[in-house]
């Protein structure tokens, strides 16, 4: 590295680690996990890349304006998308389904099979419909207990995490950042405690569980 164009170590007093999907890697570096078997040293940050599909359709007889972001028992979600009758919407897949993350490649045969006869379970209009774009990204997979990891490190003391949300974070995300500020300032959680979704909590076996994850 010493002799990389590309790659330079950086020296700092508090690193933040609110790399994503890359976080569990990030942590890597700095050795957390690296120890042995069944201790804290030992004990990885379970935050791996998942893809995740978005589509967009347009549906001239679907939900009006009044609409709210869906989020169906079946696992599908949707939400209107502007004034043109277009939506946007998808599923997680299951463990045996998840894809492979090392590309960005949308599988529209997942819409046709997963997605598509859950919408139109939901809400008949969708049963003509018309796919007009999509997308996939990564999701901050907490393989845990797809919850977020927030504050320090145990050992590493001067690592923070923002990370892990698996699909939820940006909802979190104004709480979070003032969380992870309050311990760093001050030392402590002070405006809500989020003590439950410490790092600590993997070595513990203490899964922070959700039931409406999509």
């Amino acid at each position: 590295m010493d002799h990389s164009v590309e790659y330079q170590p950086v020296e700092c007093a508090i690193v933040i680690n609110a790399a994503g999907a890359w976080s569990g890697r990030v942590a890597e570096l700095a050795g957390i996990g690296k120890g042995p078997p069944g201790t804290l040293q030992g004990t990885k940050l379970p935050v791996e890349p998942r893809k995740r599909y978005v589509y967009v359709w347009h549906c001239p007889q679907g939900p009006g304006l009044e609409s709210p972001l869906v989020a169906d028992t079946s696992g599908v979600y949707f939400r209107r998308d502007g004034l043109g009758n277009n939506y946007l919407g998808g599923c997680s897949p299951t463990e045996e389904e998840e894809p492979d993350p090392e590309n960005l490649e949308v599988d529209h045969d997942f819409f046709q099979n997963k997605v598509w006869p859950r919408l139109a379970w939901r809400i008949p209009a969708f049963e003509s419909l018309k796919v007009r774009s999509a997308w996939a990204g990564y999701y901050d997979y907490n393989t845990f207990d797809q919850n977020g990891v927030v504050g320090p490190h145990p050992l590493v003391a001067n690592m923070y995490f923002a990370t892990g949300f698996s699909g939820h974070g940006l909802q979190q995300a104004p709480a979070v950042g003032r969380a992870v500020a309050e311990m760093v300032l001050e030392g402590r959680f002070q405006t809500i405690n989020l003590n439950a979704f410490l790092f600590s909590r993997f070595f513990l076996g203490e899964k922070v569980q959700e039931h409406n994850i999509f």
